[in-house]
């Protein structure tokens, strides 16, 4: 059975995050929580104690009602059950990130910690302005991270505060297209119209739509109507090279990346990108050469294959591995061997932008060559 201060963590994150729940019940593993908008909040104190058939049973919802489940646990699920609810359309919080949820809400206490003094910024706001600012900020950080359905629980909670919060109806939006849930994310976006017909994220978001229906030539074509009207839009740009790669024109994502390397070109993503398109349209050389440049500007070896994954591509070799001790000492008896040659070495990267570049895909194998093996 979990112990009573996880089931109290857990109750304390749901209060904090404004959650209307419909039932809640607590489990050999933990507690579980279905709330009005039709999500199921698993939190699982020890994964090791929970079977694969415990998540399928989470994954089929309660009863005869269809839910979307939400896994947090602050250990890390078995690569099996994580496959298994990603699969299905499920969300997972675990490890350092559910950590961090529990921090952002202000319960460090609960783990433990002291309590995060508050950013300066946020001391010159008025109480109601600095809770809504602490509520979007939280709402960014998930959908940034990939967890659309946090993020539509910090932005609904952003609406309930402040109804007529343009960027948390917009923010609404995006995490409902996130999440699957196509119609809804229209309907939001074109609430947002109704009041403010120019409004650019959600001009964005109903080229987004389109995209989602799989109708990407109306998607491009609604994000060049855009730019006709303002080509200095970085953020447009961004997302017509999504939508141009995401289509498979190359030759198209080619002078899209070109425009954006113009107020960035150290954008170690971007040069990424641009090697892709170079080998995809015919310049294999100068491809190879850029994805070494973009490696040297910061590309680390996990953002590289997740750009792989994401375009289809083969991951990149992995960096070579440390010369041990072993090996260390065994060198002066080779000294009348011919060297081999040794592997490139990448710089130690920057940390990782919170917020990557719009749907940047990813690209082949590695250009670098492994050392060649002593005889």
């Amino acid at each position: 059975m979990a112990s009573t201060p996880f089931v109290t963590l857990a109750s304390a994150l749901v209060e904090a995050m404004g959650q209307r729940l419909d039932a809640a019940k607590p489990t050999p593993e933990g507690l579980a929580l279905r709330t009005s908008d039709g999500f199921l909040y698993s939190f699982l104190e020890d994964p090791n104690t929970v079977s694969l058939e415990t998540i399928r049973q989470l994954l089929g919802g309660e009863g005869n009602v269809l839910v979307r489940l939400v896994v947090l646990t602050p250990g890390h699920l078995p690569l099996a059950f994580s496959q298994e609810i990603t699969n299905h359309g499920g969300t997972i919080v675990e490890g350092a990130r559910f950590g961090e949820l529990a921090r952002q809400l202000g319960l460090e206490t609960y783990l433990g910690q002291e309590p995060r003094p508050p950013p300066k910024e946020a001391r010159r706001l008025l109480p109601s302005a600095q809770q809504l600012d602490g509520i979007m900020h939280r709402a960014r950080t998930w959908l940034d991270w990939g967890v659309p359905a946090l993020a539509l629980r910090f932005y609904r909670q952003a609406t309930e505060l402040k109804p007529g919060f343009l960027p948390a109806r917009v923010g609404v939006g995006r995490a409902l297209l996130g999440i699957g849930l196509i119609d809804d994310a229209d309907r939001a976006f074109d609430e947002v119209l109704a009041v403010r017909p120019d409004d650019l994220e959600a001009r964005l978001g109903k080229g987004a739509v389109l995209g989602a229906r799989a109708r990407p030539k109306e998607e491009v074509a609604a994000y060049r109507k855009l730019l006709a009207e303002d080509g200095s839009r970085a953020e447009v740009h961004a997302h017509l090279l999504a939508a141009l790669i995401e289509l498979g024109d190359w030759a198209g994502a080619k002078t899209e990346i070109e425009a954006l390397l113009t107020k960035t070109p150290e954008e170690s993503q971007l040069r990424f990108l641009r090697s892709e398109a170079l080998m995809r349209t015919g310049d294999k050389a100068k491809g190879q050469e850029e994805r070494l440049e973009a490696r040297r500007l910061g590309l680390t070896y996990e953002r590289e294959a997740a750009l792989c994954k994401h375009l289809g591509r083969p991951p990149p070799e992995p960096p070579a591995a440390p010369a041990t001790a072993a090996s260390s000492a065994a060198a002066p008896a080779l000294k009348k061997r011919p060297s081999p040659k040794k592997a490139r070495r990448r710089p130690t990267p920057p940390p990782t932008p919170a917020k990557a570049p719009a749907q940047t895909p990813s690209p082949g194998p590695s250009a670098r060559k492994a050392p060649r093996k002593r005889k």
